[in-house]
């Protein structure tokens, strides 16, 4: 269990200093193609993890339910 805990804290820290990491500042006279930076897309990748959220949600509340009644 610690052996396994102490892996997962590893791999989350490492992929955590992945992600945060910034991109090169583009080169010295160019404009960014958006205003203001950081030009950051929020598209259906958001939307998706909220929907599955949600069903996720939806069924363990559903199960609850029918565990309650059942009792």
């Amino acid at each position: 269990m610690n052996t396994r805990f102490l892996l997962i804290l590893l791999f989350a820290v490492g992929f955590t200093t992945l992600c945060v990491a910034l991109p090169p500042p583009p080169p010295s006279g160019s404009t960014p193609d958006c205003w203001p930076p950081p030009c950051v897309p929020i598209d259906g990748g958001i939307s998706l993890l909220i929907a599955a959220g949600a069903i996720y949600g939806g069924r363990k509340l559903y199960k609850n339910q029918q565990e309650k009644n059942a009792l």
